[in-house]
């Protein structure tokens, strides 16, 4: 019994690691669908305050109606006085009386819908501050999962990459060096080529200033004023 309590416990740590991942995961969802159902909640108390607002206007009408038919009636009942219908006055005090106790009632029930009214109130100014905090703390951490995610992936990529990178290095130098050996072989092709023509030794005795040189312009002149006897 002991073994299978542990292992049923087991199952239960693993149930619960594996659901705070996926709450850790869904974070910023889970956030974001929590703000909303606070904005929907805190519609649906501003309804419940209009509504007893409007009970608290219609509690002050019914009042000022009873006042106004308490002030009437004892009008009524001076008159009836004055007449000398006493029987009828105090029927009528017996009516103002009741319009008393009716207006007492609506007055107390007035004094609720007023101090609830205060309440709500001040409920729905907390929690469209708290709303409007959290929508401020949403976006940035909404800002700071951007940053580092696209922070991770740069990361990622020059991880990835590190030995792509040494391996293109590595192939740039080996064209480089074809380059260099190909120009190395025309350089001797072409020095092969003179060797063979012969220009490579004129070269060399005209460096030296052995045999037919181009004749220079100060040589043909001096030639033709010695033909002319100058």
């Amino acid at each position: 019994m002991s073994i299978l309590k542990k292992l049923f416990t087991a199952v239960r740590g693993g149930a619960r690691e594996a659901g705070e991942a996926i709450v850790d995961a869904n974070g910023i969802r889970i956030f974001e669908q929590e703000i909303a159902d606070a904005k929907n909640a805190l519609q649906k108390a501003k309804r419940s305050l209009t509504e007893v607002m409007a009970k608290e206007m219609q509690t002050s009408r019914k009042i000022k109606a009873l006042e106004d038919s308490i002030a009437e009636h004892e009008g009524y009942a001076g008159q009836a006085l004055e007449q000398g219908n006493e029987t009828l006055a105090l029927e009528i005090a017996e009516k103002i009386g009741d319009f008393e106790t009716e207006k007492a009632e609506h007055e107390d029930v007035l004094n609720g819908f007023s101090q609830h009214i205060v309440s709500l109130k001040q409920q729905v100014k907390d929690a469209e501050k708290s709303i409007k905090e959290n929508q401020r703390q949403l976006s940035m951490v909404k800002t700071t999962e951007s940053v580092q995610q696209a922070t991770m992936a740069v990361n990622s990529t020059l991880n990835t990459n590190s030995s792509s990178m040494t391996s293109a290095k590595a192939s740039l130098e080996r064209i480089r060096q074809r380059q260099q050996d190909r120009q190395d072989q025309l350089g001797a092709a072409k020095a092969l080529e003179a060797e063979t023509n012969g220009e490579d030794l004129k070269a060399k005795l005209a460096q030296a200033g052995i045999g037919a040189s181009n004749p220079k312009g100060e040589d043909i002149l001096a030639r033709i004023k010695a033909k002319q006897g100058k």
